[in-house]
């Protein structure tokens, strides 16, 4: 087949970047990785991406095809040269480009060692291994499933507007080890993400779980570090403290009150006339003589209790030390 393609050219050198198209032909077959190494190697040797494994499994060849990230090495091309449209071949986002498709991935690996990706032990003495059953596994299986790609961090519009963001990737990291039964600072983790730049600053926009080729899904490895945190009580970060007025709020009503979200949450807010009087004349402030309340209250109360009392259940394992057992040595 033919394939036709633009790849975004950036020089360091001159600091100055251009679009240039290439036409090649490749098996039906061809992936996206492919067609750049025909390209590379038949007309234009300067060409510069990373490759490595092929397989989707090393996470090098990350990129993007028409504003998106994508593995090159499991982006099938035919279909594109059949429907006629040339994709736009460009580096990852969020992170600086070297050349052409290589992004600096040191800003990447900066935000992983600020997680500690790691197990912390205590002061224990050492002994063989851990026991850990597969139920306990099963709970970071997904976040373990990262291959540190960074086409989430891509794609990240929290990171976008603030560089400082620990990430998708990170968070999800730092998930997989604030899950493990076998790590013994559970509580400092959470302290350290619930704090700047943490797990509150995430916008929710899903685009990490649409975009990870692994399906990882780091928005919802985020939600469970959150819900970790809230579980917790550490409420110091606004993030934290508006999570709690939907819990309390819709506990007590059925709905969430909007007027107590905004003092709760930033109570210098809240001393705003002019945002109260926009509040109040948008129907956002209730009649306090008349409380508005869901009519199935009883329902949205069942279902309190009964994610309160999954939350204690799990907490309880944890502390039980039921899965935390290490094998003893052998005699």
């Amino acid at each position: 087949m033919q394939f036709t393609l633009k790849i975004q050219r950036y020089d360091p050198d001159t600091d100055q970047g251009r679009l240039q198209e290439f036409t090649v032909d490749g098996p039906e077959t061809a992936t996206l990785l492919d067609v750049l190494d025909v390209v590379k190697d038949t007309v234009d040797g300067s060409v510069t991406y990373r490759k490595s494994c092929r397989m989707a499994v090393c996470g090098s060849c990350g990129m993007r095809m028409d504003g998106a990230a994508v593995l090159a090495c499991k982006t099938p091309m035919a279909p594109l040269a059949e429907s006629g449209h040339v994709p736009v071949i460009s580096p990852m986002g969020n992170l600086p480009v070297i050349k052409d498709l290589v992004v600096d991935m040191a800003p990447f690996w900066d935000k992983f060692k600020a997680v500690r990706p790691w197990l912390e032990e205590d002061d224990r003495p050492p002994v063989k291994e851990w026991r850990v059953q597969q139920e306990e596994l099963d709970r970071i299986m997904k976040e373990a499933l990262c291959i540190q790609c960074g086409c989430c961090v891509s794609e990240c519009n929290s990171m976008e507007s603030d560089p400082d963001f620990l990430g998708p990737a990170a968070l999800a990291k730092a998930q997989r080890f604030v899950g493990d039964v076998r790590d013994r600072d559970r509580g400092e983790r959470l302290r350290t993400l619930n704090g700047p730049h943490g797990v509150w600053d995430c916008t929710r926009c899903y685009f990490c779980n649409e975009r990870c080729p692994k399906g990882v899904d780091p928005r919802d490895a985020i939600a469970k570090l959150g819900a970790e945190i809230y579980s917790e009580g550490m409420l110091s970060d606004k993030g934290a403290r508006h999570a709690q007025v939907f819990d309390v709020s819709t506990r007590a009503t059925g709905y969430l009150l909007e007027t107590a979200l905004v003092p709760y949450t930033d109570p210098l807010k809240a001393m705003d006339v002019k945002f109260a009087l926009n509040l109040a004349r948008a129907g956002k402030v209730p009649n306090p003589l008349k409380p508005h309340r869901a009519k199935k209250l009883d329902e949205v109360r069942k279902l309190h209790k009964l994610l309160k009392t999954q939350e204690a259940d799990a907490r309880d394992d944890r502390r039980a030390g039921v899965s935390l057992d290490r094998e003893e040595p052998a005699e």
